[in-house]
C-alpha cells in the first residue's frame, strides 16, 4: 500500500491535473494509481465536466472518487477562499474497489430489509467492506443512508464528507469513476487487504455534569434530573468563568452518550448536537436529535483553543501504531479552518506533527461522516481523519 498527495492552484483545470498527476506519477509510478480522491473548489466550476476524463488519462486505470469543496487540502496544506485542485492516490494491491452512485430518492425505505440496501451497493456483507462516502447535502438524506448501511454493514467503517460549496441543489458536483453527479451520493467500498481508522474530532468539551433525560418528547428536552433544562442552564452559567460565559452564549451544545454501559462519562464520549431552541416558559430545550429517556446529556463548549485540543488528543494514539498508516483523508468543516482559526493549515500542521511521513489530502465539506461508538453520524463543525492502513502484513 502506497499514498501520495499532491496539489495544484493553477488558473484552469487542465492545467491543475497535469500539476498534480505528474506529482503522483513521481510518487507511486507510472500506471500505478489505483484510486484517486479528488477535491476541486468551485473556481473550476465551469470545467467540471471534464475532470474525470482528465484525470484518467492523466492516470489510466484509476477509480476517481471526490468532490467540490469551498475548500482543499493536499500536500499539508490548506487551500480556501481560493482556487484549489487536490488529488490523493493510492496504489492499492490486494484491495478491491466497488464504485457506487445512488441518485436522489432511491434509497430504501427504513423497513426495508438490509438486503435491498447491499443489492443497491452491490457489495456483499460477507466481503467485510469498509466506507468512502461523499453525499450531496441538499438531495440526499445522509442521516438515513448511514442508518440502512449501519443495519446491513454493522461491522463497516463509514467516513467522507458532504460536497460543499454549492448553495442549492445541483450546484455542488460529486465524481464517480467517468461520471460527473450533481445529486444523491458517491461512494467507494473497499474489501480486501485494508483497514481504515476514523478519528472524529468534534472539537467540544463538556461542562457541568453528566444528567438524565427524565422527561421528553421527541427532540425536545423537558426534564434533566427530574428540573427544567433550562433552570439547569441558568445554574451552570452561575458556575463558569468569564470566558467560558462568553462561549455559552453562543457556542453552546448539546452532548448525547451513545453508550448506555458507561459509569463515567469523558471529552469524546458524547455525539455532539446543535441546541436549536429554548421555552422560556416552561424551561424546554430542543436539539438536534432524537432524545431517548434516560439518555445521559452533558453541555459542551466549542471554541479554536478546546478543537485544537482534540485534534491533537485524538491523532497522538496513532503516532506509535503498531501497524503504520499508509496514508490520510481529511473532511474538515467549511466552519472550520480560517473560519474558527483565523489562520490557514492548523488541523493539518497537527497531522503533519503527529504522523510527519503520512500523505494527506481531502476537501472541506459542508457535514461530515464518521463513527461514534460504533454507529455512523451526520457531524457538523468537525475534523474527521480516515487513517488507511493494510489490514494485514502485505507480502
Amino acid at each position: 500500500m502506497q499514498w501520495c498527495s499532491a496539489l495544484s492552484e493553477a488558473s484552469d483545470i487542465s492545467a491543475a491535473v497535469d500539476e498534480a498527476a505528474s506529482a503522483v506519477r513521481a510518487a507511486l509510478g507510472e500506471g500505478a494509481a489505483d484510486l484517486v480522491v479528488v477535491g476541486v473548489t468551485p473556481h473550476y466550476a465551469s470545467e467540471w465536466a471534464h475532470l474525470p476524463g482528465l484525470i484518467r488519462r492523466a492516470l489510466p486505470d484509476s477509480l476517481v472518487i471526490g468532490a467540490s469543496g469551498t475548500g482543499v487540502i493536499g500536500e499539508g496544506h490548506e487551500v480556501e477562499q481560493r482556487r484549489g485542485l487536490s488529488l490523493m492516490a493510492a496504489s492499492l494491491p490486494g484491495v478491491r474497489l466497488k464504485p457506487f452512485h445512488i441518485d436522489a430518492g432511491a434509497l430504501p425505505a427504513g423497513d426495508d430489509p438490509p438486503s435491498l440496501w447491499s443489492q443497491l451497493i452491490g457489495v456483499d456483507p460477507a466481503d467485510a467492506p469498509h466506507f468512502l462516502l461523499i453525499p450531496d447535502p441538499h438531495t440526499c438524506d445522509v442521516e438515513h443512508l448511514l442508518r440502512g448501511l449501519d443495519l446491513t454493514y454493522p461491522d463497516a467503517v463509514k467516513v467522507g464528507g458532504n460536497a460543499s460549496g454549492g448553495a442549492l441543489p445541483g450546484s455542488n458536483a460529486m465524481f464517480a469513476g467517468d461520471r460527473v453527479h450533481h445529486v444523491g451520493v458517491v461512494g467507494v467500498a473497499f474489501s480486501g487487504n485494508i483497514a481504515i481508522d476514523a478519528v472524529v474530532a468534534q472539537g467540544c468539551r463538556p461542562i457541568g455534569k453528566p444528567m438524565l433525560i427524565t422527561r421528553c418528547q421527541g427532540s425536545i428536552v423537558h426534564e434533566l434530573n427530574g428540573e427544567a433544562p433550562v433552570h439547569v442552564l441558568r445554574q451552570l452559567y452561575a458556575t463558569l468563568e468569564s470566558r467560558d460565559r462568553r462561549l455559552f452564549r453562543n457556542s453552546l451544545f448539546a452532548g448525547i452518550e451513545m453508550n448506555g454501559d458507561r459509569e463515567e462519562y469523558q471529552q469524546g464520549d458524547f455525539l455532539i448536537r446543535n441546541i436549536t431552541g429554548m421555552d422560556p416558559e416552561d424551561g424546554a430545550v430542543s436539539i438536534a436529535a432524537l432524545a431517548g429517556q434516560w439518555q445521559v446529556l452533558q453541555f459542551h463548549l466549542r471554541d479554536a483553543r478546546t478543537s485544537a485540543e482534540d485534534v491533537t488528543e485524538m491523532l497522538q494514539r496513532y503516532a506509535t501504531f503498531d501497524r503504520p498508516v499508509g496514508g490520510a483523508l481529511l473532511f474538515s468543516c467549511v466552519g472550520r479552518g480560517l473560519n474558527l482559526y483565523s489562520r490557514p493549515d492548523h488541523d493539518t500542521d497537527i497531522f503533519a506533527e503527529l504522523l510527519p511521513d503520512v500523505p494527506l489530502g481531502g476537501f472541506f465539506s459542508n457535514g461530515e461522516i464518521g463513527p461514534v461508538d460504533g454507529h455512523s453520524f451526520l457531524h457538523g463543525y468537525t475534523s474527521v481523519f480516515a487513517l488507511f492502513r493494510p489490514a494485514h502484513d502485505e507480502g
